[in-house]
């Protein structure tokens, strides 16, 4: 078990955390949950004890061993894979580093021989003899083959690297896990393997996570972070969202009636006060109202953007024909011999062996690469509008307010024109006026965002999209995308998200093209199953 008493952090005048109690407990997984910046991966470094900046205390049952999967990549480079895994167990790597050096010495001594029996009985009671064949059980279930084990970790391309960092954070089975963006940069595969490692898990996790469908099928009870607290409800996401939608609604029902009273009798006090027939009954009447007080209810922090994508005309018969794309890149083919039609009104998900695969695809139908070899044709009635996975272009290389860099996109050049655009993704008043050199990863996108709906394109091309966003902007960009009456191709790691939005799904790569031309992603799912 962990908990916390009277925990409190704050940074300058902003507070974070104040007097946050709370107990997690084994055999549940917790998710935790928040708007950004409202202290999530900040309250896992605490749990940690990564941040001691804080007021209060953690406390764990003695004994009891803490796992925090980390998200740098390069900490371990010149680590052989395995052996990076098996660091997961700090006590077992000292065993084994001690272990190693006194048989490397030359002068062993008696004493050294005492020290290495109780070495031994150590190695062993910590699983030391199977701890290769438990790593390698892990690496497999994520998707990592034997023939990388024996690499040193700067050789494996970045989304491998996610993959071993996450075994190293389950090797062992820790008592405590704590989980910060799990599914980041993980296929499908790995995902699900993940979710059923987790449903079986006795111990106690705590996660943070963007994806709505991960949440739900691994979490038991959810952490909601709000107003420098921490609440626990019992259930998974979607229980949580929607009660708590049905609880505010039930609040603010009453709260409107509890004011439309008080309004009623401050109406009838003004009128008669002055009437001395009247006076005694507006008298006590002043007395009601004075005994009434309006409930203390704090409707969320969190706000959800205004995401919507219209199209300025209805596109034709002929919308995308490609024939025979092949790219390669920096030596390795991503591409080879890419052929489909669109249709109107599809909506497809494109799945790559790698990420590459995908972003090359899109960039070549957008002109931003040319293919080795193949051809394709946009109709003539398609108008594009795309959102890559790497917006750096667009912002490196200016230092505009946002409302003069959205301008740059945009026919309709008035100031209260663009702030409407930037108003729906949340940049109201003095936020208008921010520098794109200070933007979060979060806000560039939501100004992509804003520059997509401001073009009324009929083709959506996104990559990525949900990528940097906390729950309530995928939510809204979900629901744009369910709701647009045009074509998407899109990308994307978010489960809910694509099952919601794709009517067709099409694998793309270095063996060419899979079309599941008319079957949804649970269609999909099954028949890779």
């Amino acid at each position: 078990m962990i908990s916390t008493s009277a925990v409190s952090l704050s940074y300058g005048s902003q507070k974070l955390f104040e007097d946050v109690n709370i107990k997690f407990l084994p055999g549940n997984c917790y998710g935790l949950i928040g708007a950004n910046g409202a202290g999530k991966s900040t309250f896992l470094k605490i749990l940690s004890g990564e941040n001691q900046s804080y007021k209060g205390a953690v406390s764990i049952t003695p004994g009891e061993r803490i796992s925090f999967l980390r998200q740098d990549h390069f900490s371990f480079d010149d680590m052989p894979v395995l052996k990076t895994v098996i660091l997961g167990e700090s006590r077992l790597s000292s065993v084994i580093e001690e272990k190693e050096k006194l048989y490397a010495k030359t002068d062993f001594t008696e004493e050294d021989g005492v020290r290495a029996g109780e070495l031994e009985a150590r190695f062993a009671e910590l699983r030391g003899w199977e701890s290769e064949s438990d790593a390698a059980v892990l690496l497999a279930g994520l998707g990592i083959g034997t023939g990388l084990h024996e690499k040193l970790m700067r050789e494996l391309r970045d989304n491998e690297k996610v993959k071993v960092l996450l075994a190293q954070a389950l090797f062992g089975n820790p008592d405590i896990l704590l989980l910060d963006e799990p599914t980041n940069h993980l296929d499908l595969t790995a995902i699900r393997w993940l979710e059923d490692f987790l449903a079986g898990y006795e111990k106690t996790v705590i996660v943070v996570s963007h994806d709505r469908h991960f949440l739900n099928q691994v979490c038991t009870h959810m952490a909601d972070i709000d107003y420098s607290r921490i609440q626990l409800y019992t259930g998974n996401y979607d229980f949580w969202h929607d009660s708590s939608q049905l609880l505010l609604k039930q609040m603010q029902d009453k709260k409107r009636k509890t004011e439309d009273k008080a309004e009623e009798l401050k109406a009838f006090v003004a009128r008669f006060s002055a009437n001395a027939s009247k006076s005694r009954q507006a008298t006590s009447r002043k007395k009601q109202l004075d005994k009434l007080t309006l409930e203390n209810i704090l409707p969320s922090t969190r706000k959800y953007p205004f995401v919507g994508f219209r199209s300025e005309r209805e596109v034709g018969d002929q919308l995308l024909q490609v024939e025979n794309l092949s790219k390669t890149i920096d030596g390795t083919k991503v591409l080879d011999k890419v052929t489909f039609t669109l249709r109107k009104n599809d909506k497809v998900v494109f799945i790559g062996e790698t990420e590459l695969a995908v972003s090359a695809l899109f960039d070549i139908l957008m002109g931003d690469l040319t293919p080795d070899s193949g051809s394709f044709k946009w109709g003539i009635t398609t108008s594009r509008s795309y959102f890559p996975k790497d917006n750096s272009k667009f912002f490196d290389k200016v230092n505009l307010s946002l409302i003069d860099w959205l301008r740059q996109f945009s026919t309709e050049q008035s100031e209260n024109y663009i702030r409407g655009f930037l108003g729906r993704m949340l940049f109201s008043g003095d936020e208008a006026s921010k520098k794109t050199k200070v933007l979060s990863g979060g806000e560039r996108v939501r100004c992509m965002l804003s520059r997509m709906m401001m073009i009324d394109a009929n083709v959506l091309i996104l990559d990525g999209p949900t990528n940097h966003l906390d729950l309530e902007s995928i939510e809204s960009v979900n629901t744009a995308l369910t709701k647009f009456v045009g074509t998407v191709l899109f990308s994307s790691h978010d489960q809910q998200f694509v099952q919601t939005v794709a009517n067709r799904v099409i694998e793309v790569g270095s063996l060419g093209v899979k079309d599941y031309e008319h079957a949804t992603y649970e269609d999909y799912l099954a028949m890779k199953k």
